[in-house]
């Protein structure tokens, strides 16, 4: 966190604090939608998945996948890099494009021991 001191940093993150930056591979997450108008009756579906996957493809993989988040993506300048702070960002570049009211959860796995789950303003880590 560039608000903090090196050894404030050091403290608050431990391993995961290194001056030039520190990576991951994230295990993987989970989009999770609420039928708040149910089934379509016509196409049998909540949503065309093929739209679901141009949404992903633009609010996860274009801004975050293969990227030094800190260095590469514009938000993360001025927010730290934290799991949780990754799934604020998905959620948001998410409901920007989805249709509204669809959008019930983000998981992110950044081990198979550390995930977060964003609702919106509910944030929980597991």
């Amino acid at each position: 966190s560039k608000s903090l001191s090196d050894e404030e940093n050091l403290k608050l993150f431990g391993k995961c604090n290194n001056p030039n930056g520190h990576g991951h591979n994230y295990k993987g997450g989970k989009l999770n939608s609420i039928l708040p108008q149910g089934i379509d009756p016509v196409s049998g579906m909540v949503m065309n998945l093929t739209d679901l996957k141009e949404y992903m493809q633009e609010a996860i993989m274009e801004p975050l996948d293969h990227k030094n988040l800190d260095k590469d993506v514009p938000y993360f300048s001025e927010v730290v890099s934290t799991t949780e702070n990754v799934a604020v960002f998905i959620w948001d570049n998410l409901q920007r494009l989805l249709p509204q009211g669809i959008l019930y959860k983000v998981e992110v796995h950044e081990t198979e021991q550390n995930v977060v789950v964003y609702k919106g303003e509910e944030t929980i880590v597991k």
